[in-house]
């Protein structure tokens, strides 16, 4: 196969070579140990989820990992508190992939657990936490932009370096984020993650595209959603890999008047 030189990435997402996504490459790559920088992702999303499930003790939520890919982490960050993960990838090889990893997901995200299992939440689940994830998890096949038919019917979810790099384009850009926003239900808490100024990426020889923005334009294009809204910038330019100047978290909750 061909691969695509930086200067040559597709536009738009629907030209990007999604079904040739080196599923296993990526996770070589970024996830075979636990990078300074995801942990401290990690760290602030469980406790932004950790802290609002302490102050409301709810019915079981329904959570969505968009873009879910070739990581786990966000899923296990929202597990203590879901009767039911919708995994969501458009690749094929990373579907089948999150299927797989469903039934007994492999050790090398035990390392991301520990980080997790640092607030009592999470260490109250470590035991169960394999078992609860085969029952709760769902994975499904689907583009980003198909969930502007679901809007309100997630109460938890995440997005995790899907938004930005997905295309050239800023105005897939946003909306993919709103179509992110758009299907969680009003007051529902989210993190997200974007790779800050990036010019596209390489999994296992294949170029993919992104689109380059900055945190304010991240706040910007989510903070209309939003009732409460946090970002933080995280990492060093180059950290992971070429092409990006850092990572941008961003914590907050649906706005309640916005449908």
């Amino acid at each position: 196969m061909e691969s695509r030189s930086p200067g040559e990435l597709p536009r738009r997402n629907a030209d990007a070579p999604w079904d040739h996504f080196d599923t296993r490459a990526y996770i070589e790559h970024n996830y075979r140990s636990v990078s300074d920088v995801d942990a401290e992702i990690i760290s602030i999303v469980r406790d932004h989820f950790a802290d609002h499930f302490s102050r409301n003790p709810e019915r079981p939520a329904r959570g969505i990992d968009v873009g879910a890919g070739a990581n786990l982490y966000p899923a296990l960050a929202m597990l203590p508190w879901c009767e039911r993960i919708t995994l969501l990838d458009r690749s094929r090889n990373n579907y089948r992939y999150l299927r797989e990893q469903r039934d007994g997901y492999d050790p090398v995200w035990d390392q991301f657990w520990d980080i997790l299992s640092r607030h009592r939440a999470y260490a109250a689940l470590t035991h169960e936490r394999r078992e609860k994830f085969r029952q709760v998890v769902r994975v499904e096949q689907n583009d980003l932009f198909s969930l502007t038919d679901r809007q309100g019917r997630w109460s938890l979810g995440t997005m995790f370096f899907v938004a930005e790099s997905l295309s050239t384009s800023y105005e897939e850009f946003q909306h993919g984020v709103e179509c992110f926003l758009r299907a969680l239900a009003p007051g529902a808490p989210f993190a997200a993650a974007f790779m800050e100024h990036s010019r596209g990426y390489e999994v296992g020889g294949q170029w993919f595209p992104a689109c380059d923005v900055s945190e304010s334009q991240v706040y910007d294009c989510m903070a209309g959603w939003s009732g409460k809204l946090e970002t933080r910038h995280v990492g060093r330019p180059n950290e992971v890999r070429a092409g990006y100047t850092g990572m941008i978290v961003a914590c907050g909750f649906r706005d309640l008047g916005i449908s």
